[in-house]
């Protein structure tokens, strides 16, 4: 199958409804050849960024604040088998097909924490889908920006979830980042967080 001068074939190497490994037949700049290997959400090979030139948002990351000060910022700390450990993020979840990012992370937000959302409309250069780790997954995701309200609950956690709810204001957030482990995406986010006004995190997004 040739795709591109660098891409000479693609292989589907797993059948999983969520993540599937693809194996790349390639040709260097140099002349060399040999295999790369994506992980990626599609399930077809015609499906993967590859193939359709398209940044369809896999997921969606949700950055909301809390309180009546909006002086909190909602985190998760999951379990994750990658890391046989816990580490920090924001909520966040995949995207259903025909599912607007945006209604996504309402839905996200409300299973993982079991608070309810309002988001933001923002300048599309703050909320566009941006890859995650672009060296091993085509995977992007969407950033939604909003105030979470209501009481934090798990009861909406799927089972094999695990799952704490954290609403951390700027000394508990420094902290983590100081002795935690952090999604990286969700790290920049507190570094901006922390050197923010009190009750003006999201003042960057009207620039």
């Amino acid at each position: 199958m040739f795709l591109l001068d660098k891409i000479k074939g693609i292989h589907k190497e797993t059948e999983h409804r969520f993540l599937n490994l693809y194996s790349l037949d390639i040709t260097a700049s140099n002349g060399g050849s040999g295999q790369y290997f994506v992980a990626s959400r599609a399930e077809r090979i015609e499906d993967l960024k590859l193939i359709t030139g398209k940044n369809k948002p896999d997921g969606v990351i949700i950055y909301s604040l809390y309180g009546e000060k909006r002086d909190k910022v909602v985190l998760i700390r999951q379990y994750r088998y990658s890391l046989n450990g816990y580490i920090y993020e924001f909520p966040a979840g995949l995207v259903d097909d025909g599912e607007d990012y945006h209604e996504a992370g309402r839905r996200e937000l409300k299973e993982e924490t079991g608070l309810d959302f309002e988001p933001l409309t923002v300048d599309e250069a703050f909320q566009k889908p941006f890859f995650t780790t672009v060296g091993m997954t085509d995977e992007s995701c969407g950033t939604v920006y909003g105030y979470a309200s209501g009481e934090p609950s798990r009861q909406f956690q799927e089972e094999l979830e695990d799952i704490e709810i954290i609403l951390a204001d700027k000394a508990e957030v420094r902290r983590i980042l100081k002795e935690e482990n952090v999604a990286i995406m969700c790290a920049y986010m507190l570094m901006h967080f922390l050197n923010s006004e009190e009750g003006h995190a999201f003042d960057f997004l009207n620039s």
